[in-house]
């Protein structure tokens, strides 16, 4: 499996995302809530860093490299805002403050990219080897869209896991929050806080999600380095893009339905590879037109008759 994935590229790409969270954390040193024009100053310098390694791309490796990407990212960005909604009922459920939401939301993210790299790593590793894993990933996509349409107004309601039930039988914790602290130590033994649960579940939530978003950009490319990095740049602006969007996620209607159709796509992509290849720009084409059409439908959307006239009343 060819990679475009260097060794210097490799570390400089390393290098250049531990300086975008040093600077991110520096600039969030403090516990506060994120106001909405700098969430969405944030999101736009995001977006537009993501589109200048884009371009360094191109200009270094060429037009194909620079299209793979691009469709990863906006794959990635597009599941990611389907996450999103999890962490905005996360968030609700734990009661998590508004000025400690950017501090579980950071350091969530941080474990993310280290469990995205194992995956990515895990699944080109078997793709290389057992070219039958493919159809499993098509498989597991097509399920995966099937199941997100069927069940795309279901209501989440999350309650205590076994996993966290178990955490919290080994582990003592505290009742309240403790600012942003993660932990305390009472009467000489050390606690959990609420803010340490919430964040175990965004992490166990991300673990979810990359089980479907890893096999959709492998469904595009088998290139690592841009399936890595295209993941990467999708979740590092994750952070910024929930306080842009999270007064207005619900609105975001038919956003399941877009999301459900990419995925059954890419999956029927994946497993007719062998005898048919869709080129990487038609690819680009038919993400973009579905993802901007289901985000458009629930624009123009009209509320319920009953949310109207509630309003009205």
């Amino acid at each position: 499996m060819s990679s475009i994935g260097t060794p210097a590229a490799w570390v400089g790409f390393t290098a250049l995302v531990g300086v975008l969270l040093i600077v991110d954390l520096v600039v969030h040193r403090r516990d506060r809530k994120v106001r909405p024009r700098e969430a969405v100053l944030w999101t736009a310098m995001w977006i537009v860093l993501a589109l200048g390694f884009d371009a360094l791309i191109y200009v270094w490796f060429g037009a194909g490299p620079a299209l793979e990407f691009l469709t990863g990212y906006l794959i990635e960005k597009a599941l990611s805002i389907d996450n999103l909604f999890v962490f905005l009922v996360l968030f609700a459920y734990f009661a998590v403050p508004a000025e400690l939401q950017h501090r579980v939301l950071f350091w969530g993210i941080l474990g993310a990219m280290v469990m995205r790299a194992l995956f990515i790593l895990a699944g080109a590793a078997m793709l290389q080897r057992f070219h039958w894993v493919l159809y499993g990933f098509g498989g597991l996509l097509l399920y995966t869209g099937i199941k997100l349409f069927v069940t795309r107004h279901a209501e989440l309601r999350p309650g205590p896991s076994r996993l966290l039930a178990s955490f919290q039988r080994v582990i003592p914790t505290v009742s309240t929050y403790r600012g942003g602290r993660f932990t305390v130590r009472e009467h000489g033994r050390r606690h959990a806080t609420p803010l340490l649960l919430a964040l175990i579940t965004v992490e166990i939530s991300d673990i979810v999600f990359a089980i479907d978003s890893v096999p959709a950009i492998f469904g595009v490319t088998r290139d690592p380095f841009i399936v890595y990095t295209s993941n990467i740049f999708a979740i590092l602006g994750l952070r910024s893009l929930f306080f842009v969007l999270a007064g207005a996620l619900e609105r975001f209607h038919y956003l399941k339905v877009g999301l459900a159709a990419v995925l059954v796509l890419i999956g029927a992509k994946m497993l007719v590879s062998d005898v048919w290849h869709v080129p990487i720009a038609a690819s680009l084409g038919v993400v973009a037109a579905v993802l901007a059409t289901s985000i458009v439908a629930s624009m123009l959307r009209r509320p319920p008759p009953a949310a109207t006239t509630t309003a009205n009343s």
